[in-house]
């Protein structure tokens, strides 16, 4: 019997969730093995440079797999191109986990990077895309946790595989690994659902109805479900009547704001990045023994430890994100990850035993207000802020930039803490306070509404001549899909003497109080 309801929606996020540990497998893995005597050994004791090149040609292969969703995410869709990214980590994950020169380990590392970037632009967009909206956000940050759980177990398994001496299976295995966590998606997939909505851009309606009645246990002549279709329909019709999506469409303005809602996602993606989460990610370890001179083992007792906090971090955030919503915990965060970078520097430039363990404390304090923050909404808001017809472009875009900004970090994070130490940290203090005014005056708040409610709402801000905020035209978006649903008479957009009765009733109150 297929699953419906509950039991599909945490089928689906059980299949993201995989996915997305994969990723974490990934971004962790190599954190831990670069400091392994038998992989030194193997590849000839590298430098700095050369650790940095390993670690981030796999970064390369993630732009292009995201830059391969930009041309293949609605062709394909949604399970097919996990499928797809699925096994192309089965196939980079078996070349490295063979591999006996630097080239053969470059290579695999650089395919298996295709899949993970083409699996973080679709998962999160899938998931969306089959959520309730209230819902989504807690959905989306699960698989945020998810991925912090692949890297927490990578750390672990590293520190289990330093009790094996001597055997070049302590690394081979662990990246072996992959092939099984890739191989588990690829399993449960045909028991998931398409999207609705990408079926309905496809033209396929009725399968699309099947899936709605499925997602919501109900019958496919339910009145729910044909009003949920009839939204979608009516919104992905009205934008595909602009024809094939063009480049020059990505640039444009207009009532819905493509370019500007483009730039707001994969801007978060440049907070996250830029604000200093992949030097701990991908080089906690190494930071931990070059820059407060602990063991290796220890470093990563302390490493797997610090991944469990931000695990259980992201899990409240899970809580939080739909009832506070996106831009709020990001006005939390940003200062906070400041401040907590600033104390960590200052420690490590007094270098005393003191300020050594100021600024280990201060990296677990960046990973809470991380963890509620950045960890989830920079692969969930660009799902949610495109529209319809700039979903995929959109999404696919904000990976692109999300992965060359993880290439530049790790990059030159080995060469920046080997030439420049502690200050190479001042960087990320400085960022991370710089994003809460940008937050403040440019970002708009989705939570609580539909991927179609989200479209009206801007329709309805750039069409009203009467000045209202985003939060109005949001609340004036749910009536205007509500009338859609319900089959009643529809406008396009909320009429504008509808926006003014709005208006004069908000300073009307306003004035009483």
């Amino acid at each position: 019997m297929p699953l419906r309801g509950k039991s599909l929606t945490v089928g689906i996020t059980a299949t993201c969730g995989f996915s997305f540990m994969l990723f974490g497998w990934d971004q962790g893995v190599f954190g831990g093995i670069l400091n392994n005597k038998t992989f030194e050994k193997q590849f000839d004791y590298p430098d700095p440079v050369i650790q940095g090149q390993i670690v981030s040609t796999y970064d390369i292969g993630c732009i292009l797999g995201a830059i391969m969703s930009l041309y293949f995410g609605d062709f394909l869709g949604r399970r097919k191109s996990v499928a797809m990214s699925s096994i192309w980590v089965v196939l980079g994950g078996a070349i490295q986990a063979s591999a006996f020169s630097l080239p053969q380990m470059i290579i695999g590392r650089v395919i298996a990077g295709l899949g993970i970037g083409q699996s973080t632009a679709v998962v999160p967009m899938w998931q969306s895309e089959t959520s309730k909206p209230e819902h989504r956000g807690k959905l989306v940050a699960l698989q945020l946790v998810m991925v912090i759980f692949g890297i927490s177990l990578t750390n672990w398994t590293n520190l289990a595989m330093t009790y094996v001496v001597g055997s070049e299976v302590t690394w081979r295995f662990l990246l072996a690994m992959q092939c099984f966590w890739a191989v588990v998606t690829i399993g449960l997939l045909p028991f998931m659902v398409e999207s609705p909505r990408w079926l309905v851009y496809r033209d396929r309606h009725d399968e699309a109805r099947t899936v709605l009645a499925r997602l919501a246990n109900t019958d496919e002549d339910d009145a729910d479900v044909a009003g949920e279709l009839k939204i979608i329909s009516e919104t992905i019709a009205a934008e595909k009547a602009g024809g094939k999506v063009g480049w020059r469409e990505v640039f444009s303005g207009g009532e819905q704001q493509n370019f500007r809602r483009i730039c707001l996602g994969a801007g978060t993606s440049i907070f996250q990045q830029m604000g200093g989460i992949n030097v701990v990610v991908y080089y906690f370890p190494v930071i931990l023994t070059q820059s407060f001179g602990f063991s290796p083992r220890l470093a990563l007792i302390l490493s797997g430890v610090d991944f469990i906090s931000l695990m259980f971090f992201g899990s409240i955030m899970s809580l939080l994100i739909d009832r506070f919503g996106r831009k709020p915990l990001m006005l939390f965060g940003a200062p906070g990850c400041g401040v907590c970078f600033t104390l960590v520097t200052v420690g490590l430039a007094i270098d005393s035993k003191p300020s050594l363990a100021m600024s280990m404390s201060f990296i677990f304090g960046y990973h809470l207000f991380y963890g509620v923050s950045f960890l989830c909404i920079p692969f969930l808001y660009p799902s949610e802020i495109n529209s319809s017809r700039m979903r995929s472009i959109g999404n696919s875009i904000a990976m692109v930039v999300n992965w060359l900004f993880v290439y530049v970090v790790v990059l030159i994070t080995p060469s920046a803490i080997a030439n420049i130490g502690w200050r190479f940290y001042i960087i990320f203090a400085v960022l991370n306070f710089a994003w809460a005014p940008i937050i403040w005056f440019f970002y708009i708040e989705t939570k609580e509404l539909s991927l179609e409610e989200i479209d009206l709402m801007f329709k309805i801000k750039y069409h009203s001549t009467t000045k209202i905020s985003y939060a109005e035209a949001a609340i004036l978006a749910k009536e205007e899909a509500n009338i859609v649903r319900h089959g009643e008479k529809s406008e396009t957009v909320v009429s504008e003497f509808k926006v003014k009765d709005f208006v004069q009733h908000r300073e009307y109150a306003g004035s009483d109080s």
